[in-house]
């Protein structure tokens, strides 16, 4: 690990000017930052601590806004998120462990990075997001775990947030701050698809910081479903967000958002279409309508067991959304 000096912002103004120095990081949990320097993700000269930001605030009194230094622990303990968003809800409790996200907070979520073993490794390997231009080592590799929808020549990695999944599915927004102020970005299109710039992550901008997310509606009627290849602290092999509103047994709004497959929590749009008037109970026509969405999926040599294994999640996930 590299050494690196170690200070602490007092408010958001001291964040953003450390952000504008180069050589700075910041830190909040240090979940993943910790690993990023002992992986030599990162390499900061300087290491400025945001804990002191008045930013963990969890206010339910108009739509749902949570400060981007909540506590992932606390934001699934709160008991309107509790009722209202279970999706949320679900989301924080099935990432990580009770250790963990008693720390990690929702703003260092959604900037984890993806958990690609090729970009992960030890021993460098060519990998486009780790070194531009250097090529992507997965793709000529094991495929198993990455991308069918969405990848690029330059990269097929999938994103490993449980928490953007829910929060793409809840049409929220992440709203950041910079030096002009504060901006709001879409949870959906919050993570960018590699294209041929896979090192840029997300839209937030270098001089940007995360302040909080908001979700416009409560959504009592949601799941979110992980499909991972052990109970507890592991990634998803596949993920499902749904939210839905019913008349009786009938369909008559709803979002799906499907983790595991992309470089972003993945929309559902023409399932989502396809589901009004749907009767909940019909399990073959909700199939028939997730099935639309992956008519464009791309598997690669080794994960075409994802094209069926999202679909059947996703099914699975409006059911117990009901």
């Amino acid at each position: 690990m590299k050494t690196f000096t170690y200070d602490r912002a007092g408010d958001v103004a001291e964040a953003l000017a450390a952000l504008a120095e180069p050589g700075t990081q910041l830190m909040a949990g240090g979940t993943e930052m910790v690993n990023w320097l002992k992986e030599g993700i990162e390499t900061p000269d300087r290491v400025v601590d945001i804990n002191g930001l008045p930013l963990a605030s969890i206010d339910t009194s108009g739509p749902l806004r949570i400060g981007a230094l909540a506590r992932m622990s606390d934001v699934a303990a709160d008991p309107v998120v509790q009722q209202d968003y279970p999706v949320l809800r679900d989301s924080l409790l099935r990432a990580a462990s009770a250790q963990l996200r008693n720390m990690a907070t929702i703003g260092g979520n959604l900037l984890q990075r993806t958990r690609c073993a090729y970009f992960r490794s030890d021993t460098p390997l060519p990998c486009n997001k780790r070194e531009p231009g250097s090529g992507c080592s997965a793709l000529i590799g094991d495929t198993s775990a990455q991308a069918i929808f969405g990848w690029s020549e330059s990269c097929v990695a999938t994103h490993p947030s449980d928490l953007a999944v829910a929060l793409a599915a809840l049409d929220a927004s992440v709203i950041v701050q910079g030096p002009s102020g504060e901006r709001r970005i879409p949870a959906v299109s919050f993570h960018r698809l590699p294209g041929d710039t896979p090192a840029l992550n997300t839209e937030l901008a270098s001089n940007e910081l995360i302040v909080a997310v908001e979700v416009p509606a409560a959504a009592p009627r949601s799941h979110y479903l992980k499909v991972r290849e052990r109970v507890s602290y592991e990634f998803a092999v596949v993920s499902a967000a749904a939210v839905i509103s019913l008349e009786g047994d009938t369909i008559t709004s709803a979002r799906i958002a499907v983790g595991g497959v992309a470089h972003r929590p993945w929309r559902l749009t023409a399932a989502e279409s396809a589901l009004t008037g749907v009767s909940i109970t019909d399990r073959n026509a909700l199939s028939d309508a997730v099935a639309l969405s992956f008519a464009d999926a791309r598997p690669l040599a080794d994960n075409g067991y994802k094209v069926i294994l999202a679909q059947r999640a996703a099914v699975r996930a409006l059911e117990e959304a009901r």
